[in-house]
């Protein structure tokens, strides 16, 4: 009986695209998510960098949330089908502070869904964040008119951030894996080896990678 019990266990590996306009936050976001840090002074991203976030969801389900922190000005490069591709799941950013990044969410949610898929031909489960919320004093985002924008725009929700604060970081991540978790017949899983470390969900360590996995 142990032994069946042990082969129940999936091991999932979700690719997930964090994308959005030059310094919205992204690698901000993605370093409070996995590490639990933050600050003032990230580097802007060049091309794209890598991080693993691995999350014990369940008894019998263990997800390794791979993050791709895709640099701003890609999107006007060639490189983003390449950085794209085997995506489940997306996070598109911009920053509260300035108008100029939300209107860009559209074109880069365009660009997502036009370069990649899931296997059923669906678009890719988006979850789009108003980050840097902790530097408006009143939300400056209409509740109604956001509905109605990620409605139209096809994402999944949205939620306000604030990497600084540690704002809504874990609770959009659980929101779109969930939905990512929905989806996930026929998709491939890793077998449990027989040597699975239990991780605690909240505090779970990572470890963050520079180079192509």
């Amino acid at each position: 009986m142990a032994g069946g019990s042990v082969s129940e266990c999936k091991e999932y590996l979700f690719k997930v695209l964090v994308i959005g306009e030059l310094g919205v936050g992204k690698t901000s976001i993605i370093k409070r998510y996995v590490h639990q840090l933050f600050s003032q002074h990230y580097r802007a991203t060049i091309g794209v960098d890598f991080a693993l976030k691995v999350i014990n969801w369940d008894s019998k389900t263990l997800v390794r949330l791979q993050l791709w922190d895709i640099a701003g000005q890609e999107r006007f490069g060639n490189m983003t089908r390449v950085y794209y591709k085997e995506a489940v799941g997306a996070f598109v950013v911009f920053d509260v502070t300035r108008g100029s990044t939300f209107e860009a969410v559209s074109k880069w949610k365009h660009d997502l869904d036009s370069k990649v898929k899931l296997a059923n031909g669906n678009p890719i489960p988006s979850v789009l964040l108003a980050n840097k919320c902790d530097q408006k004093k009143e939300s400056s985002n209409n509740t109604a008119l956001m509905d109605n924008f990620c409605k139209e725009t096809g994402f999944l929700g949205w939620f306000e951030t604030s990497a600084k604060d540690n704002i809504n970081v874990d609770e959009a991540a659980r929101f779109l894996v969930e939905n990512i978790l929905a989806n996930d017949k026929g998709l491939p899983y890793e077998e449990n080896n027989g040597d699975r470390i239990k991780l605690d969900q909240e505090t779970v360590a990572a470890e963050s990678k520079s180079g192509c996995c």
